[in-house]
């Protein structure tokens, strides 16, 4: 399936409701979230005249290193444009876009990035680096800028001219592309890999094959070095890798302006050379294609061995998040479900081999952060998988990634999707409904509570989530505080351990969506909101979200005006791109008792009927005078219209303000 041109017009006045019920009981979550969107508020600013130059880029007067680098530039600001999106400070869309347009000329001065896009360097971190960009284009569609920037990064890829990709052999040509074209080889800093490398030791050898190098030790001879640092330039260094499936976002950001079918064309015919390959191997997806497009061209015939492949050096965790970004892009492009295979078995595949045991924080090459992110103690059994597969088959055993099996039930509703994840909180060994207290970069990681929540297992999630939200950025604001200066020793991930922006449980409980995937993909959303009386996306002031359910069929959404004397108008929007359909709303209206007599000393139940009516949209407009409230559950057809970048600048506002 391909989508049809969609028609409907933006500005065509939405079905309207106004919400009755007055504000008799305020809801904690509502004030918690209310001043979480004041904090913030105050949190960027600080970071921006902390670190920041006056033309956006980062105070920084160390040196870089080799290939790698960009990334970390971008990565400080990456969720700011999410904030605005979903109702941070008018002002926060501009400085997001001068800190872009700020870094990319830091970084073209450094010669990193050429005509405003990277040189060249591996797509795990390419999408990190360009999470930033996507996220701004959502943000604010209307800008011609980004619209012109998003058509010519993605013609990178999907126009053949640039060299970065081979149609005859349905390749990204190799492991490094970008605006250079394809970059032979790793760069310099692996010329020589030597066990001197302390960091990498965990990760162990990156080709396990070699004559005489079978453990980490025997690096440490610089012969042993060069010939480990010349097969990998010569092997992980060409042809394609799995990896490469997040550059789909790349084009699929550029294919929601326009619905140009070359876009369209290129994701799904790159991402069906991936699952024909996967099909060759029962199903599983390889990490690794010669330059003729043949798998384990490079790697003695194996479907394993390629850069940030399945042996080396993350495995599950760089594979299945371009295998899941890829699906998630297929699935916008053409509107079905049916390629979500190419990351279930990945996932289902490392399950079939799931051991339990003690050992979390010890046993994988990754466990010690996630033992102390989930405050897991030693002798507690928890599920383990293996993320990795080499010569001697799967090992490097963590916890499972629940990022991904969230993801494709969100995605389908569908009961095997949901008996996975039933399954996985069977045998985790920790409690899903507990909140636990960490934050790391990639904004993710709470997803057990917060599924619990939306199946109706933990009714105290969105007051918890947003009590620990505040302190997270309370923490980044002491850090701060504490440390105002640059970074040392040529620190380039310092900004990101301190960027006070904080974004996953508002999207939690905003717009009923996991955050979107940290190594390239792009946000989708149960439902977004827009401003009708200020013309702009996001909630309006004072007004608080959050959605209480969903399911295939719909969602149930409730709506909070704190402000005691303005009305606001929100847009209801059904999809991160308004590509679900609202068939049908039900809403409560107020019975006719409040406030009552002002002789009486109760305070009187409002009380609440249910009232309906068709929508037959993406949108609809809810009105909600002061200190009102409104519970809405609003039945949805998912993918019915085409995604599109869609503005909130021209919806109609109401004929009597």
């Amino acid at each position: 399936m391909m989508w049809a041109k969609d028609d409907s017009p933006d500005g065509l006045s939405p079905t309207r409701i106004e919400a009755t019920v007055p504000l008799r009981e305020t809801p904690l979550w509502a004030v918690l979230e209310r001043r979480l969107f004041s904090v913030l508020d105050t949190a960027w600013r600080e970071f921006e005249a902390t670190y920041c130059g006056p033309d956006g880029r980062l105070v920084y007067q160390g040196r870089m290193h080799h290939r790698d680098g960009v990334d970390d530039f971008y990565e400080p600001f990456f969720n700011w444009p999410v904030l605005y999106r979903l109702g941070g400070a008018d002002d926060l869309l501009a400085s997001a876009k001068q800190h872009w347009a700020g870094v990319t000329a830091q970084l073209t001065e450094f010669g990193f990035v050429r005509e405003e896009y990277e040189v060249g360097y591996d797509w795990f971190h390419q999408g990190e680096s360009l999470n930033f960009f996507y996220a701004l284009c959502a943000a604010d569609p209307d800008d011609p800028a980004f619209r012109e920037r998003a058509l010519r990064f993605a013609r990178l890829y999907a126009d053949p001219a640039h060299g970065n990709y081979d149609p005859a052999a349905r390749i990204i040509t190799a492991p490094h592309t970008g605006s250079g074209g394809p970059r032979p080889g790793l760069g310099t800093e692996w010329i020589d890999y030597s066990a001197t490398q302390a960091v990498m030791k965990p990760y162990g050898l990156p080709l396990d094959d070699l004559p005489g190098i079978t453990a980490w030790d025997d690096l440490l001879p610089a012969e042993n070095a060069r010939r480990m640092g010349d097969a990998m330039q010569a092997r992980l260094g060409r042809g394609d890798t799995a990896v490469n499936l997040a550059a789909t976002s790349l084009v699929t950001n550029a294919w929601l302006y326009d619905h140009d079918p070359q876009f369209a064309d290129w994701v799904v015919d790159y991402v069906g050379a991936w699952r024909e390959r996967a099909a060759a191997n029962g199903g599983l997806l390889p990490d690794n294609v010669g330059p003729s497009g043949t798998v384990g061209e490079l790697h003695h015939g194996h479907w394993y061995g390629g850069h940030y492949g399945w042996a080396w050096p993350h495995g599950l965790h760089s594979v299945q998040a371009a295998a899941m970004i890829a699906a998630v892009n297929e699935t916008l492009v053409t509107g079905t479900t049916t390629g979500l295979d190419l990351a279930r078995v990945p996932l289902d595949t490392v399950i079939a081999h799931s051991v339990v045991r003690t050992d979390a924080a010890t046993t994988g090459s990754m466990g010690w952060g996630w033992a102390q992110k989930m405050n897991i103690a030693p002798d507690v059994p928890v599920q383990l998988v293996p993320y990795r597969h080499g010569a001697g088959g799967w090992f490097d055993l963590h916890p499972v990634p629940l990022i991904y099996p969230v993801w494709l039930w969100w995605l389908t509703s569908a009961a095997g999707d949901r008996e996975r994840l039933e399954a996985l909180e069977q045998d985790a060994g920790f409690d899903w409904r507990q909140t636990k207290w960490f934050q790391d970069k990639e904004e993710q990681g709470h997803e057990a509570p917060w599924v619990s929540f939306l199946l109706g297992r933990n009714p105290g999630y969105p007051e918890d989530a947003l009590t620990l939200a505040l302190a997270q950025v309370a923490k980044r604001l002491a850090l701060m505080r504490a440390t105002p200066y640059g970074p040392p020793d040529d620190d380039i991930h310092w900004w990101q351990r301190l960027n006070p922006v904080v974004t996953e449980v508002l999207t939690h409980l905003l717009t009923g969506a996991p955050p979107a995937l940290y190594n390239g993909g792009l946000a989708l959303a149960r439902v977004t909101y827009g401003d009708a009386l200020r013309h702009r996306p996001g909630l309006p002031d004072n007004v608080a979200a959050l959605v209480r359910e969903a399911d295939a069929d719909g969602l149930r959404l409730d709506l909070v005006n704190l402000d005691p004397d303005t009305r606001r108008e929100v847009v209801v929007q059904a999809g991160a791109f308004g590509e679900d359909r609202i068939d049908h709303v039900v809403y409560d209206q107020a019975g006719a008792d409040y406030p009552g007599d002002s002789h009486d000393y109760l305070i009187p139940d409002p009380g609440a009927e249910p009232a309906s009516t068709p929508v037959g949209s993406h949108r609809l407009v809810v009105s909600l005078p002061p200190l009102h409230r409104i519970s809405l559950r609003l039945e949805v057809t998912r993918r019915a219209q085409t995604p599109a970048h869609r503005s909130f600048t021209h919806t109609a506002p109401r004929s009597d303000t």
